[in-house]
């Protein structure tokens, strides 16, 4: 490991408030498929099966953070929350956060594509940073990790509008208001290939109609309902509704 890459990982230990005992786990979480392939000489190992062990590990983190949080939600619920929090747009946002891309080691096909902002890369490789924190330093060093990192997510205004599935809440509630689930249309596209964003346009028969955009379909949806259920939850209030 040259003294440069180590420079980089210990300002990335930084950023993560985590001290690894082996650098070269941390190494090896941040190596991609794409740079193995052009520099098969070097005998490095890309990170998917790291990526593989911190699915599993990230799963049981947030399922025991949200079980402590939420003593009141159902399994439904809680799967849900946790859905949103390991998705790949929350994972490649914390990546973002952290600077992980900064790190990363990329095939030049990846790093002319812009590899290091791709949502799919990034929460794949956060994926395989947590496993390298477990293989370090075992379960409860991670565990404090992962409840450090997601704790404000759940509990601040943050995790409140960001990871709330205001599709499902949208449309029980058009189904009850209405008995009529709401329609979603892909109304365009614009941007680069790396960096497109969608719009997509929702209606509710002649009773709504909002729009939402986003970095991906979903994304766009969910701002869509989450601006019908905010008319909808202000006409129950102008009628005294709940």
């Amino acid at each position: 490991m040259t003294d440069e890459r180590r420079a980089s990982l210990r300002r990335l230990e930084e950023t993560l408030s985590y001290e690894f005992y082996d650098l070269h786990l941390l190494d090896n979480a941040l190596v991609h498929r794409s740079f193995i392939h052009e520099n098969p000489q070097l005998g490095l190992q890309h990170n998917e099966r790291l990526e593989f062990l911190g699915d599993a590990v990230l799963q049981l983190c947030v399922s025991l953070l949200l079980m402590d949080r939420f003593s009141h939600f159902t399994e439904g619920q809680l799967s849900k929350l946790r859905a949103s929090l390991v998705s790949e747009q929350s994972l490649s946002e914390l990546a973002k956060r952290f600077a992980i891309g900064e790190h990363l080691l990329l095939g030049r096909g990846e790093e002319i594509s812009h590899g290091r902002t791709k949502s799919s890369i990034l929460a794949d490789t956060f994926e395989a940073v947590v496993a390298a924190a477990f293989k370090d330093g075992g379960f409860e060093k991670t565990d404090r990790l992962i409840r450090r990192i997601f704790e404000p997510l759940i509990e601040g205004d943050m995790g409140a509008a960001s990871f709330r599935d205001y599709k499902t809440a949208l449309q029980e509630s058009s189904l009850r208001k209405y008995r009529e689930a709401p329609r979603y249309a892909l109304t365009g596209e614009n941007g680069p290939d790396h960096d497109r964003t969608f719009e997509v346009r929702l209606t509710i028969s002649e009773h709504i109609q909002t729009t939402g955009t986003g970095r991906n379909k979903k994304e766009a949806e969910q701002q869509a309902a989450k601006k019908a259920l905010e008319i909808l939850r202000g006409a129950d209030e102008e009628h005294g509704e709940k």
